[in-house]
Order: structure tokens, then sequence, then C-alpha cells
């Protein structure tokens, strides 16, 4: 790897430390399959000096096998790895990649763009910062474009690059850029994404990647990666109130009680007047542990122990927050979109398991309220959410949890939908707002044990084969 700073030979300790304290962005590359992601991510790589020369060698060599653009390096290659994408010449699994530059660290996920795949590129953007969605200029926005588009703005993206890629096989036109930008305008108005920049790139050629290049002088604005260095998401956090998912309690002996967990929102100091929920109960924060000793203070992204002053009980699942501050709802009742990612269809009144800022709790999905047409954005009434599918829907929780809209702090608004039999996730939910919650009607309640024991009767015909019908039927006397 040729990229270095002059401090490595001189002073490698300053050289460390003005590395740890550059700002870190996550992104995604996304957008309809064979747009150029992969490839893009390779020249962003390379173009910056930032592989290391047995991994361009090793390329190198894969190139005469799998080469799919005909020339002498296939760059998609550095982050598609698996056999089959290799073969087909397409993205299927999450691709992580960490660099740096003098200005910023970054972590890449690369993104399949296949709509089979939907699921992997909504895992991929619940982390990020930013987007960089695709667009092949000589096939302008797809159903993709629009879909993955639709998923940033839901995942809470508030910084997106739309790179108009191949222009080098459109001759440069301008014309085709501003068509393509003007259409994705239009179909953005719908989105809450207040920042939308673009910028015409050749992936293959390197222009406007990393280096201007000669191919399109009618382009005066900054590159690709001027733009990454420089976009502003440290106020990207809605929330400033403090919110603490408590993780883990650490008890190592009798005279330490710690409350472990990654700040989601917000400032804490010792001496704080805290309120620990469900529960309602307060205390005072006493100290703050890291792994460097004590801290003065910690903030959002901060992975801390919180020590109290009074023994109160504090579980697992639970939330720590400031007593002076809007606190969140506890409900069981809320409104939110759920991404599908399972082939067996989402219905109504079955019995899921929801993972919420680490609390696991039972519920069911009351409604769906409506599915979104990614096309189009409009919304539609539907009886069942399939593979990839969007809806609103109502959500009943069985147990009071501690949540926040999602728009104003991931950490706390989102939360993963989790099949009961096969304990797979099933779904990806974002909080749209919390409900009053209401008396359950004696019907509905029937009905939802019915449903339990439905689903109970075929555990123990899955675990316990030898069992007769008789032998089951004791398990629910009338």
């Amino acid at each position: 790897m040729t990229h270095q700073s002059d401090l490595i030979a001189g002073d490698i300790l300053e050289y460390l430390r003005q590395h740890e304290n550059k700002d870190l962005l996550r992104f995604i590359t996304c957008g309809n399959v064979d747009d150029g992601k992969s490839t893009l991510i390779g020249r962003l790589l390379h173009d910056s000096k930032l592989i290391f020369e047995d991994q361009l060698a090793a390329i190198e060599r894969d190139s005469k096998k799998y080469n799919t653009t005909d020339q002498d390096i296939d760059l998609a290659l550095l982050v598609d790895g698996l056999q089959a994408e290799r073969e087909q010449g397409i993205t299927i699994d999450v691709a992580y990649r960490y660099f740096s530059t003098d200005k910023r660290k970054f972590i890449i996920a690369d993104c399949p763009g296949h709509e089979q795949y939907t699921r992997n590129m909504a895992t991929g953007a619940s982390t990020s910062n930013l987007a960089i969605i695709l667009i092949d200029a000589r096939r302008g926005v797809q159903t993709q474009t629009r879909r993955h588009s639709f998923i940033v703005s839901l995942l809470g993206i508030r910084h997106v690059i739309v790179a108009v890629n191949k222009m080098d096989l459109v001759d440069y036109d301008p014309a085709v850029f501003e068509r393509i930008r003007d259409e994705y305008l239009a179909f953005a108005e719908g989105l809450a994404i207040p920042d939308i920049r673009f910028v015409p790139i050749s992936a293959l050629r390197g222009d406007n990647v990393v280096s201007r290049g000669e191919g399109a002088p009618w382009y005066q604005g900054p590159t690709l990666m001027q733009l990454l260095e420089t976009v502003e998401v440290s106020s990207d956090v809605a929330l400033e109130a403090f919110r603490l998912p408590v993780q883990y309690v650490n008890r190592p002996n009798l005279d330490f009680r710690g409350f472990c967990g990654t700040i989601a929102a917000g400032e804490i100091r010792p001496g704080d007047e805290v309120l620990a929920l469900p529960s309602g109960r307060r205390s005072k924060v006493k100290a703050l542990v890291a792994y460097e000793g004590e801290l003065a203070a910690a903030g959002a992204g901060e992975a801390i122990t919180l020590t109290l002053e009074d023994e109160i009980d504090v579980s697992r699942g639970d939330m720590i927050v400031r007593a002076d501050q809007a606190p969140p709802a506890v409900t069981g009742s809320l409104d939110a979109h759920l991404v599908w990612m399972q082939d067996a269809p989402l219905r109504a009144g079955k019995e899921y398991g929801f993972k919420l800022a680490g609390k696991f709790v039972t519920g069911r999905v009351e409604a769906i309220l409506h599915q979104v047409d990614v096309n189009t954005l409009e919304q539609r009434p539907s009886e069942a959410l399939h593979l990839n599918e969007i809806a609103l829907c109502r959500i009943s929780l069985n147990a009071p949890a501690v949540i926040d809209a999602y728009a104003a702090c991931r950490g706390t608004g989102g939360f993963i939908v989790i099949d009961r039999l096969s304990n797979a996730t099933a779904g990806a939910g974002m909080i749209a707002e919390a409900r009053a919650e209401q008396a359950a009607a004696p019907q509905d309640e029937l009905q939802r044990l019915r449903a339990f024991e439905l689903e109970l009767n075929a555990l123990v015909r899955k675990y316990f084969p030898h069992w007769e019908a008789k032998d089951i039927g004791q398990l629910f006397p009338r």
C-alpha cells in the first residue's frame, strides 16, 4: 500500500494519535444491479493508493478468470469475494471495507442490487450516515433506484450522493446527466432526504471518483472523494436527550455494580440525576467508567459502564435517561414501518418476537395499515406483507417497551422482528410513533391465545414427534 503519511517515518506515535482522532464516516453503495457499485469501491481504493500490493497482485490473477470489464484488472473483485459473486458478476452479500485518508476514516458497505437481496441492503444501510446511489447513465432511474432510495429515507440517512455512472458509455453527454438529475429530484420530493448531491462519474476509468479526469470538463463540482471527505454528519442525531439502553449488568465483585451499554443519544456526567425505565426509579450517576478509566463526561456513540449512587433494580433491556429531560415513551402499542425479510409472508395476528434496544418482548402485528409502492410512493391496502415489501403496521407488544421515534433516535427507534419457530430475523422496523395503550377486547384476547396455542402445538410436534394427539391435548385443558 503506497498511501502513507510523512509522520510514519518521523513520529509514529503522533501519526497514530492523529489517525485515532479522525472523523468516521459510514456509507453504503446501492442502486440497480450492474450499475457498478463494486467497481466504484475498487476504484476509490485503487486511486487513493489504499490497496496492498499482494491484494493487487491477487486481483490481477483473478481478473484473468473472472474479468467482466475487458480491462487488465477488474476492480470489482476487490469486494466481490464470494465464488457465486465472481461467477455471476453480481453482489449477493453485504461486503464491508475500511480505509482512511488524511481527512477522514471510512467504513464502506457494498450492498447488492438485486431485488431478492433488498433485505441485505437494508442491513447495510441501518448503520450508515451517507448513501451513494449509483445510476447507470444508459438506463436512468430504475425500480431498484427508487426502492433503495425509499429504504435510505426510512432508515434515517440524511445525506445521499447520486453518482451517475458509466458516463463514458454515453460520451459524457451533459444532457444525459441533467435528465437523470431532474428525474431523480422529482421522485425524491416525496422522501425525507434533506441533502442530495449529484456527480457524473466513470468508475471504470476513474473520472470524478478521486481525481477529476478529462472526460467531463463541463462538470465543475467536487469529485466523489471530495464530497465524502467534507460532508458534515456530526449534527445528524435529532435527539439531544440522554438515552442509555442497558446491554449488560457488570457485577465483578461485591463492591461494584455497573450498567453497561452504548449511549444512543445525548450526554451524561457524574452527579446527573437519572431515571431507570420502565420502573421509573430515580438515582444519581456516581461514575462513568471506560477502558481508559473514569470519565468526566460521555456522549452519543461511546460505550460506557455507568454506576449509580443508589442500589436500584436495573436489568438488561431497561433504559437509563436523564430525569431533567423529555422521557421516551413507555408503551406496548406503536406504529412502525416494516421491511419484511422472510420468505413466509407477514400476516396480522401471528405472534412474533421483537427486539427493541436490547429488550426482547413478544407481540403481534395487529394490522397492516398500508403498503408502500416504491415506484410511486403511493399507499395501498394489503392483507399480507411478502419478502422485501414495505408497509406501515400497527404493533401490539405483550410487555411495555421504552421507545423513541426512529426519526429522533436510531438506537431507540429501530427494532427487528424474530420468527419464534425458527429464531430467524423476519423483518426490520422503524418506529413512526408510540400509541396510547388500550385494553384488549375479550374476543381479541381469545383469538390471541388461540394463535399462541396453535404455535405451541407446532413446536411440540416438531421437537417431540413421538407424542400422541391426546398427550398434546393435555397441555391445553378446556
